[in-house]
């Protein structure tokens, strides 16, 4: 196997022969059958390979013939380096026999969370970024708080910011009587920034400390000066790293349109949900994390995931548009509750809910409390936004599990439609 130039067909010169034992260590890595010393060597050689703006070539052909060609990626939304077979009509393909003829073990990018695999909030230090010999492209063996698996629906930072949002307490809308008549998006990203300054992105390192709450830090490199005065004092063994969250309007590939101010431009595109491929509208809430861009051995905002969220002023967390339609009723129905005696709160729950029959995540979970009687009743409201059959198929696998939690109500496209959402709330809650 050789080293190539970058965009060459590995004919011509310029190649670098890996030596055997590089060798044999990378195809134990790509197959998935390597230690952890040949996951450290393949990772480093893919790793270098991209700052070199190298390919690398198989010698699994005869001489003469064009070699097929592997190309090191970067897979963001999972944290780790890989190789990607270059495949085309006009490319030479791997002989069935070379290790390289299939992809790569650990890149199941089609691999699909089920819902017995439940999605707990992450635990330990607010960070993403890992000391490079941990950016593996395969699951560590004995670290089971590390989520990084090749799992990309659900990327880590996705996680990390529900985790925050859920601690601001964002996913929650109060009685009428509780909630602040002056919400705004300050009072919004107050919650978050008095939310940062409780938790730890390294040991002794409060999150507040490298968290910032709109894009002028990062143009006016501030964000990157504070980082500087602190890496010589960051704990061994975690990476120095920075968080910001944005408010924005759009989202275009690796561009963040904030909402004021020159838009933020990433290393790599911004993850976001989507539902079938459906990408979800703005506003977005999204966390960018900032730290050390190898190819370039300085700091850069390398990656972030946008959340879709109810509106500016409510940072309430939706996975469709639909939802937001529904949550738009729900909050209205707590002005007709209130007059009937009743206050509602209202939950979008961003984890999953164990229960006897398995693990699920209601769309919202609704609370009234009764005034004069100070009765309380619970319901889960799911919307049921799409006719997609495996749409369908995953929400009957989860119901008998959400009815485990409290009654449920179904709300459809036509509810909403015909504004019935209300009535078939209190209908579920008998009031």
């Amino acid at each position: 196997m050789w080293l190539i130039p970058r965009n060459s067909d590995g004919c011509g010169g310029g190649r670098i022969t890996l030596p055997a034992l590089v060798k044999e260590a990378l195809v134990r890595w790509y197959i998935g059958q390597g230690s952890r010393a040949d996951e450290d060597a393949g990772i480093m050689l893919v790793q270098q390979a991209r700052i070199g703006e190298r390919w690398i070539a198989c010698d699994c052909l005869d001489d003469g013939e064009a070699p097929p060609i592997l190309t090191p990626a970067f897979l963001s939304e999972a944290d780790t380096y890989y190789l990607r077979r270059l495949t085309s009509a006009k490319r030479p393909e791997h002989r069935a026999n070379c290790p390289f003829f299939r992809e790569q073990a650990t890149n199941r990018l089609s691999e699909v969370r089920t819902h017995d695999s439940p999605t707990e909030p992450p635990i330990g230090y607010f960070e993403v970024l890992r000391p490079a010999p941990e950016n593996l492209a395969q699951r560590p063996e004995t670290d089971a708080t590390d989520d990084r698996t090749r799992q990309g629906s659900i990327p880590h930072l996705a996680r990390l910011l529900w985790r925050l949002m859920a601690l601001s307490g964002l996913n929650h809308c109060p009685p009428l009587c509780e909630e602040n008549p002056e919400r705004s998006i300050t009072h919004e990203f107050q919650r978050l920034a008095c939310t940062a300054a409780r938790v730890e992105v390294a040991p002794g390192v409060e999150l507040g400390r490298a968290f910032w709450t709109h894009a002028q830090p990062l143009h006016s490199n501030r964000v990157y000066a504070a980082l500087r005065t602190l890496a010589p004092r960051w704990p061994r063994g975690h990476v120095p790293q920075a968080f910001l969250a944005l408010f924005a309007r759009e989202v275009r590939g690796s561009t963040i349109e904030v909402a004021a101010g020159r838009p933020v431009v990433l290393a790599n595109r911004v993850q976001s949900p989507s539902i079938r491929g459906n990408r979800i509208k703005g506003p977005y809430l999204v966390l960018v994390v900032v730290g050390q861009y190898p190819e370039t051995h300085d700091f850069a905002a390398l990656r972030g995931y946008a959340q879709p969220i109810f509106a500016g002023n409510r940072f309430v967390p939706v996975d469709s548009e639909f939802e937001r339609l529904v949550l738009q009723e729900l909050l209205a129905l707590r002005r007709t509750l209130d007059r009937a005696g009743w206050t509602l709160a209202l939950e979008k729950p961003l984890f999953d809910t164990l229960t006897p029959l398995g693990a699920c995540r209601p769309d919202f979970l609704l609370e009234a409390h009764a005034r004069d009687t100070g009765e309380i009743r619970r319901i889960v409201v799911e919307a049921m936004g799409s006719r997609d059959p495996e749409y369908l198929a995953s929400k009957a696998l989860t119901y008998p599990r959400m009815k485990q939690i409290a009654p449920v109500a179904l709300v459809s496209s036509a509810d909403v439609e015909a504004r019935h959402v209300g009535e078939i709330v209190r209908s579920t809650l008998a009031i």
